[in-house]
């Protein structure tokens, strides 16, 4: 992906991820019903996420000469 427009599509897709699996953490810990395995798999997904998002969004960033 070096298309600007590309990274700037792939940055809202995984942003809209990212706050959907805010939400359903939310809603499970809210619940008190949930389980505990896959609440740390959403949040380690949820982190990865972020970690994706970051690296994309320093892509866009031009390159400065010191």
């Amino acid at each position: 992906m070096t298309d600007v427009q590309d990274i700037q599509r792939r940055l809202i897709e995984l942003d809209v991820e990212h706050r959907d699996l805010d939400a359903v953490i939310a809603m499970l810990t809210l619940d008190g019903h949930h389980d505990q395995l896959q609440l740390r798999r959403l949040k380690k997904r949820k982190l990865q996420l972020k970690d994706h998002i970051t690296l994309l969004k320093m892509q866009l960033v031009p390159d400065v000469p010191a």
